[in-house]
């Protein structure tokens, strides 16, 4: 994935605010974006959309970003998840996630766009083949 505007990227927050911040952000970085703004509407559009990053919130209405993280990377496994939060309880769903052998990688809420895009390309270099 050399080129930002192959890559595909989910943003879910329940906060419509941050998620159409987070995704004019990245949309303005060159990727390709989509918001969703629950999660049971980060599953669906996923299934369509076939991103190659999720980015979302832990703590939502319904739905956690945790369960979401996890219908989706059954249904699209090559799928890498980022997650977000600003909330205290995210430790336990995180461990309990870690305890069925679901493990994320977690930046803490606000998000600076500079650390989002680091983070970003973090995950771009791993999951980048050698060739």
């Amino acid at each position: 994935m050399s080129e930002n505007s192959t890559i595909k990227i989910l943003v879910a927050d329940d906060e419509h605010v941050i998620a159409d911040s987070l995704a004019m952000i990245l949309t303005l970085a060159g990727f390709t974006v989509r918001a969703a703004y629950s999660g049971e509407q980060s599953v669906e559009v996923a299934l369509g959309f076939q991103p190659d990053l999720l980015i979302s919130d832990v703590v939502m209405t319904g739905m956690t970003g945790i369960e979401a993280a996890v219908k989706i990377g059954t249904k699209l496994p090559s799928c890498k998840v980022l997650l977000f939060s600003g909330h205290g309880a995210t430790a336990a769903l995180l461990a309990e996630a870690s305890a069925q052998n679901h493990d994320f990688e977690i930046l803490t809420k606000p998000v600076h766009p500079t650390d989002l895009l680091a983070k970003i390309s973090g995950i771009e270099t791993r999951s980048t083949p050698n060739s």
